[in-house]
Parts: C-alpha cells; structure tokens; sequence
C-alpha cells in the first residue's frame, strides 16, 4: 500500500496545504512544494491492541503502535523572497487510536473509521534552509520548536481524521463528538517533597519551589508556584474533557522552579478507567521515579446528561443558584459544531458602516480596489468571559468551517451563546447572533441544530450550527461501609535519562482563574488566569480553548520512552484555577466569614468591605483603555495592625499574568492612596464586549498568613460613555457581582 499511501500525501501537500499557506499570509503568496518525495521505507505498525471491556458494541477501538522513519525529500519555495527551504528525513513514533463505527448490518460492515492520537507523538524533523524560511515576514516568530509542536497537536485529541467508508453514514454525526464525560480535579497538595536548591556549593540542602503540570490527552493545566515549601497547599480545581478513557490517563508531573532548567519531583499516571467506576476519589498517591514525596487529590468523573431534571441539585453543589458570577466550577458543558454561513454580506460598509475601519477605507479607496470584494469570515464565539475564534475561510461569502468548540458553562439558566461573524480583511463584523442558553434546556435533548439568522447582516446571511448542553452529573456510587477502594496507578515507561533531556516546561494557557488564589480551578475557564482559553477551560473547550485555549492547552512531545518537552509557549504560565476568588471558593468565604466577625451582633452598612475610586476611559488615539486606580476607603482589617493592600485589575476574558495589572502595596492603611494609571491595548469596538476584573488584596509580610481577599468589582464595559470617560466610587463586594457606583 506504501506508494498509493505516497500518493495520497502528495495530493493532499498539493492540494490542500499548498493552497492553505498560500492564503494565511500576504508575504506566502508565492509559496509552492517543488518536489515531495516520502521515501520508498512504509511506516511500520509494531504492535496493535484492541479493546474488549468498557467499549460500545457498535464499535472496535484499536491502538496501533507506529513507527516511521522515512528519508523525504520535500522541497518548497517562496518566490517572492528568493526563499528555498525542505526537509529531508521525518520520525514520527507514537500510539495512533483507530476507531471503526458504527458497525452496520450491511457490507462493509463498518460505516465509517475515524484516526487520532490519545497524546503528542514523538515528532522529529530534519530540515535544510530552515533559517532562511525563519527569515520571512510572518514566520520570523516562529522557531523549530513551536513548528513540531503545532504539528503535534493537530494530530491530538479532539482533532482527528474522520472517512465514511458508506453514503448513508451522517459524517456530520461523526464530526460532533461528545465528550466520554469530565474530570474535575483538584489538585490540593504535596508532603515531603525533595528539597533541590542548595546553598554554598552544594554543601547545603535547601527547599524546593514546587508546581505541578497536569496533562489529560493534550490539555495541560500549570498550577502557581509556592516559593520554598516541601508540603506545598496549592488548592485549585482544573476541568478536563475526556473523549476516549479506555487507554488515557491522567498524567502529572512536580518540578522544582529555577531560573535556569526546572528541577524534576516526581510523577504520577492514573487510569481513567478507575477513576469512572469510583466516580470519586480523594487520596494521596506516592510519587513515582523519587525517592520520596506524596501527592493529595480529588477526582471527581462527571458524566454527561441529555436532560436538565438534576440542573438544580448541580447549581446547588456547586453554588451556581446564588451567585452571578460567570465562571467558576461547572454545571454543564456546551458542545457546538460550526458548519458554515450563507450570504453573508460583500460590502462590510452595506449593513455595518461603522464597523470598517477608517485606515482600511482610505487604502482600500486610494489603490482604487473595490470595497465589496469577498470577504475572509471567520467566527468568533464566547459564552460569559470564555472565547474562542474559527479559522479564516479566504475570499467567499459563502464559508465552510466543519468545526468543533466546546465550553464549560457556569449557569446555563442566566448565560448567552454570543456568536459573531468578522471579516478578517477588512476587521469588521459581518453579523452576529445572541443565544440564550436557557432555549437549550427547552429543546429535545438539550439540542438545537438549525440555520440560524444573523442579526446586523444580510437580508438572508444565515449561520449553521448544531448545538448540544450536557449537564455536568456527579452520579456518586453507593458503597457499602467496608468496601476499600485505590486508584490504579500506572508506573512511568519512560526513564529517568530521557527525561533529563527535556527542557523547561512551558505549559500553554488555559482558560482558568486567578493564580493567586487558592481552591478549585479548571482546564483554561475563566477565573483568575487563564485565557484563559474556561478556567482552564478547554480549551478547550475544545477548541481548548483561547485557542481557546486561546485556552486551551498543549504539552510537549511523547512517546513511549521518551518525555515531555513542554510546550511551547516562550513564557511559563500558571493555569488559572476555576474556583479562583471570582468563583466561591475559599477566599469569598473567608472573607465572608471575616465580615460576620465584624458584624458580631451589629448590622454593617452599606459598603461593609469599603469602597475603591477609579477613572476609566478609553483613547481612540492610543487605542488604549485607561485605569487610574485612585484610592480607597474603609477597607476592613486583616489584622490589629490593619491591612496592606494593593489592586489587581484583569481585563476579561484575559487572565495570563501578562495582562494582569498591579498597584504598589500600601502598607498598615484602610484608606491607602495610589493614584496609579494602567492601560490595555483593546480598540473601542473589542472592550464594549469586555470586563474589567478589579481585586483589592491584602498583601502581608514575607511567609504571612495574613494575605488574602479584601474585596472584588466586575465592570462591564458595554458604556457608550467610555470615550469620554468617568472617575467614580465603587462598592467592594465578596465576589465581585452587582458593583454599584457610590458616587
């Protein structure tokens, strides 16, 4: 089969990914393959297993170990910057699931079979002129690295590569996977870790910064660091999809944080498939490849229901009835499958004359191109602070996008599908739509799939979309007082040595919460860090998310013997945990706590946590939102000496620690004075659509106890007064809901 097989690669590098690279970029438009040749050596399969428990019957699931090391030759070039460049051999070594449903009564006997990786495989490549491509105007971001690990991904969960093998198969019913179900997991805490710094030489032993780096296929979540602690208290919560538990694990992995190469700390793999039949575990688990060390969590596996009967019992546990946050930990997941628009409108002035940009009018109209040529839609997709974008369709009003998003959702009974089409060229919007979440609890199992309207577009611009809820179920087991239960521990294949070939990790972000903050989190939702792509959110959510992601979420390559090199992101990020003080956790509820200490007896006023003052305006001419963060007033106290505040703004959905803004500290004060001025880089049209995230905390001396939460603001900024702008006093409240101008 290998040169058929050779065939196909050839037709598909010219056919599809020539055409591809040709309209990402204005500076690729000359770029072509010149020669493609994989090589006359097959890819090898070295071993093949096939699942018999815990599978549907309508199908066979097999994992087939491959291997190949091919000697290409694959040469390209970019005419217009005189640029030649290739690749000369390729390994790819890793476990390619195979999936052959459903199973019909009728020949073939299989309709369709669908190929994916359960994690990265080992991807290596040796390329000639790889420097020159690097040089080109929009690859000169790129690097070796990031290339390999963009191509991993693709090939990882929940990307997969779907054939009909019968007409009568629905692709499209293969093209909208649910998730096997969801794993919460709260990462809680460590003991007697390994200490790794040391001090005069060598001579002296000292403690350990430690983080964890969560894996589940290729969602990967990055706690905080605690500084010099060997029983580190992390306390956060992560949210994982789960596609295909029979062979995927949980992975983690400890490192010690140095400025140089991280420090290993041990490692854990935990089987899925236990995890599903216990449905909730909360133990502490012995490091693996240490000498010592253990690690405390809480799995929770929820599965996914079709019907909203248990909504209400899920809202109360995780208290999603009373707050009006929107993120925190989960009650349902939205999955969402984008086929593609119609009629969308040519001329981005005809309906929206003020969403073009001024700057791309005059140079449209000065190098006398037509304004109303087609566009290059793509769709942008947010449920509360949690966004993910589709890929650009190029030249067409009329675009296909076959794609898959997921969300992990707070409130589905108070939260909005918003969806809007833009036109890349032109960066306008070429229609939206806003859908209640709560029409979804109304449908057929929870499942609307329908062409629907776009609201600011054509006369009859349509979008096609199906759309399904699941609720987020515990679905506790009973268990008779004496049963004993352990998770089944997988021990590492891979050896010390290899791993001591992998460089720092760099994890991607996830939507998720404030990494300063202690409790739940999630795969990137959206907390207090992620980007988000949902705390940690999925990405994905799918699309992990900030693909997205945004949140979203990658690791490094894998295979059998070899390790993560993490993933390749440039700089290393937390992954906000969901349950981050915008959620419940544990800092709403001590300050909650604190202020019944206070009330003792007598009723508070109206601004119990104090009050902060704020000017906020955006600059058309700097494109820039401004926050002066002024003062605030009668702050309540951490300790007999008062407090140390200091503000933490986020502007939302984005919570990476490089979009996090913060004032000095004032020290022993409840009416500190900062007088401080921070910006964003967000036009006018993007912010409307944002949030500001405002916490004021309490810093505390070097080791204090006495750090926490003083009070928190969330301001919409959909104001059509922002250009002028407005300096006023806001009430703090315990989670940040309902802000209210004082004055």
């Amino acid at each position: 089969m290998w040169p058929f097989i050779c065939q196909f690669i050839e037709k598909l590098f010219r056919e599809t990914i020539e055409p591809a690279v040709r309209g990402a970029n204005n500076h690729l438009s000359t770029f072509s393959f010149t020669k493609i040749d994989i090589g006359h050596q097959p890819l090898r399969i070295n071993g093949v297993k096939v699942y018999t428990e815990n599978v549907d019957k309508r199908q066979i699931i097999l994992d087939l170990q491959i291997s190949f090391v091919g000697n290409c030759e694959i040469d390209l070039e970019i005419k217009r910057y005189f640029c030649r460049a290739g690749v000369k051999s390729i390994q790819i070594h890793g476990t390619m699931r195979v999936i052959l449903e459903p199973l019909i009564g009728d020949m073939p006997l299989i309709g369709a079979l669908s190929l994916f990786f359960l994690r990265k495989p080992l991807l290596e490549i040796n390329w000639t002129g790889l420097t020159n491509l690097l040089d080109v105007p929009g690859l000169n971001g790129l690097s070796d690295t990031i290339i390999l690990d963009i191509i991993s991904n693709y090939l990882v969960l929940p990307n997969r590569i779907t054939v009909p093998l019968v007409s009568e198969v629905q692709i499209a019913q293969l093209r909208f996977p649910i998730p096997k179900g969801v794993l919460r997991i709260h990462f809680i805490e460590a003991q007697d870790l390994e200490g790794k710094d040391t001090y005069l030489k060598g001579i002296v032993k000292g403690k350990s910064d430690p983080y964890g780096i969560i894996r589940v296929g290729n969602q990967i979540f990055q706690s905080k660091v605690i500084k010099e602690n060997l029983n580190p208290k992390w306390n956060e919560v992560y949210e994982a999809l789960v596609y295909e538990h029979p062979g995927q694990e949980l992975e983690i992995e400890l490192f010690d944080e140095d400025p140089d190469k991280d420090d290993f700390l041990g490692s854990l793999m935990i089987d899925l498939i236990e995890v599903e039949k216990e449905r909730l575990l909360d133990e502490w688990f012995t490091l693996d490849e240490v000498s010592k060390g253990k690690l405390h969590l809480k799995l929770e596996w929820l599965t996914l229901m079709p019907t909203a009967d248990n909504l209400d019992k899920v809202l109360t546990s995780i208290r999603a009835d009373k707050d009006q946050a929107n993120d925190g930990l989960s009650s349902a997941l939205l999955i969402l499958y984008l086929d593609s628009a119609r009629n969308l409108p040519n001329n981005p002035l005809e309906f929206n004359p003020d969403g073009l940009k001024k700057a791309a009018v005059q140079k449209a109209l000065k190098s006398g191109k037509k304004i109303n040529s087609n566009p290059n839609p793509l769709v942008l997709l947010s449920v509360g602070h949690k966004a993910q974008e589709s890929k650009i369709r190029y030249k067409t009003n009329e675009p296909v996008w076959e794609e898959n998003f997921t969300f992990f959702v707070h409130n589905p009974k108070r939260q909005d599908l918003e969806v809007e089409v833009r036109d890349e060229q032109h960066q306008c919007s070429l229609g939206n739509l806003k859908l209640p979440l709560s029409q979804l609890l109304e449908s057929e199992d929870l499942t609307m799939h329908q062409r629907f309207h776009l609201s600011n577009s054509g006369p009859n611009s349509t979008i096609n979309m199906k759309i399904a809820l699941r609720v987020l179920s515990l679905e506790k087991q009973a268990r008779s007082p004496d049963h004993q239960h352990s998770a089944q521990v997988k021990r590492p294949s891979f050896s010390k040595d290899a791993r001591k070939s992998s460089f720092k990790p760099q994890v991607p972000v996830s939507p998720a919460s404030d990494p300063n903050k202690p409790v739940p989190a999630s795969p990137v939702t959206d907390s207090d860090k992620k980007t988000d792509t949902s705390d940690k959110s999925q990405p994905p959510n799918a699309s992990p998310q900030w693909p997205t992601d945004l949140s979203r979420s990658s690791s490094s390559l894998h295979a059998s013997n070899f390790s993560y090199s993490p993933s390749h992101l440039s700089v290393k990020e937390p992954t906000p945990s969901i349950a981050s003080d915008i959620s419940l956790p544990i800092a709403t509820q001590e300050l909650r706590q604190r202020l019944r200490q206070l009330e003792n007896g007598t009723t508070l006023g109206q601004s119990p946590l104090g009050q902060i003052q704020l000017t906020i305006r955006h600059s058309s001419q700097r494109n820039k939102l401004i926050v002066v963060v002024h003062s605030c007033r009668n702050l309540i106290a951490f300790s007999e000496e008062g407090s140390d505040p200091y503000v933490r703004m986020y502007l939302l959905p984005d919570k990476r620690r490089s979009g996090r803004r913060k004032t000095h500290v004032s020290k022993k004060t409840l009416n500190p004075v900062f007088d401080q001025m921070f910006d964003f880089s967000v036009s006018l049209p993007e912010v409307q659509r944002r949030t500001l995230d405002v916490a004021v905390k309490n810093s505390g001396g070097f080791l204090s106890k006495d750090k926490g939460l003083l009070g928190k603001l969330l301001i919409p900024l959909a104001s059509e007064e922002l250009a002028k702008g407005w300096t006023q006093w806001y009430d703090l409240t315990e989670d940040g809901t309902r802000p209210q101008g004082a004055s």
